[in-house]
C-alpha cells in the first residue's frame, strides 16, 4: 500500500484539484479552500477511509501534511 499516493488521491478528490501534489511541508495556508471547516471534513474523510480514529490532541498538534501522513501511518500499525 502506498499511503502517500492514496492520501494524495483523497486530497485531490476532497479539494477538487487533480493537480494537487502532496509534499511534507504543505499546510492549510498552501491549499486553497483548506479552512477550519474543510480540515474537520478532511480528517473525518481520512478516518472513515482507513477505519481509524485520531485523538483531538493529535490533530491539534499537526503542523503540515508530512505530519498528517505520519500520524495516519502510525494509526494503521
Amino acid at each position: 500500500m502506498d499511503l502517500r499516493a492514496e492520501l494524495q488521491a483523497l486530497f485531490q478528490d476532497f479539494f477538487e484539484d487533480e493537480d494537487l501534489i502532496l509534499e511534507d511541508h504543505l499546510t492549510a495556508e498552501d491549499i486553497e479552500d483548506w479552512d477550519s471547516l474543510a480540515h474537520i471534513g478532511l480528517i473525518a474523510t481520512i478516518e472513515k477511509k482507513y477505519n481509524i480514529k485520531f485523538a483531538t490532541a493529535e490533530i491539534s498538534r499537526l503542523k503540515n501534511v508530512g505530519e498528517l501522513i505520519s500520524l495516519t501511518k502510525k494509526a494503521l500499525e
